[in-house]
């Protein structure tokens, strides 16, 4: 009866203690965790389990870890988001799997992305032809963001929190002396002032870091 009561206050306990925890972390839909969400969340229903399985052992000894976790997580996703190299080292980067109705092999096998998923992810977005599609990326999530000649083109972010994006760079056919040039005929004098700058229709479009607003 003792052990009873120590597990049922230890599992309305933790379910609080986490939905706190969870909380504090921030909010993101289940497609978009990082590696290190995955990890962290992993770890924690592990430790959460040890402290209801044995009644015996101190809750302290569950809470600690738990507490660890919170702030390795936090301190990630507060270096992710002043590194853009952190971010694609940690949770990847889009890949570009169709471009101008071919699909990219090379970029199939390092992914180890096979036809078979490629089509049934078209077909789920109605998309009935491969020559229907200007560009297709496959997002870090694992879905599949595809754009069709009819419909919006994606916006390429040239340069990201002061960092510019060669891939995206080659994928419109500039250089990287043509993003500057076009940046100094703005006033921008360096790339490292610009917060985001992107390519949208044709025109190039940036906002400046707050402290060079």
């Amino acid at each position: 009866m003792e052990d009873l009561l120590i597990i049922s206050f230890r599992t309305v306990f933790l379910y609080v203690f986490i939905l706190v925890i969870l909380r504090i972390m921030g909010k993101r839909e289940v497609g978009e965790l990082s590696v290190i969400d995955v990890v962290v969340f992993v770890i924690v229903a592990e430790v959460a389990a040890f402290a209801l399985d044995d009644p015996d052992s101190k809750l302290l000894l569950s809470i600690v870890p738990i507490l660890i976790l919170l702030v390795i997580q936090v301190s990630s996703s507060y270096v992710s988001m002043k590194s853009k190299k952190f971010r694609d080292l940690v949770d990847g980067d889009p890949t570009v799997i169709i471009r101008h109705g071919e699909i990219i092999e090379s970029e199939m096998r390092r992914q180890r992305y096979n036809l078979d998923d490629l089509f049934q992810q078209l077909r789920e977005q109605q998309v009935g032809s491969i020559n229907e599609v200007t560009f297709a990326y496959l997002e870090p999530s694992g879905n599949l963001s595809v754009f069709t000649y009819d419909g919006s083109q994606p916006v390429l972010s040239l340069v990201t929190d002061g960092v510019i994006q060669n891939r995206h760079l080659e994928l419109i056919d500039k250089t990287v002396e043509w993003l500057e040039k076009s940046l100094k005929e703005k006033g921008v004098n360096d790339v490292k002032q610009v917060f985001y700058c992107s390519f949208e229709q044709g025109e190039l479009h940036y906002q400046l870091k707050q402290d060079y607003r």
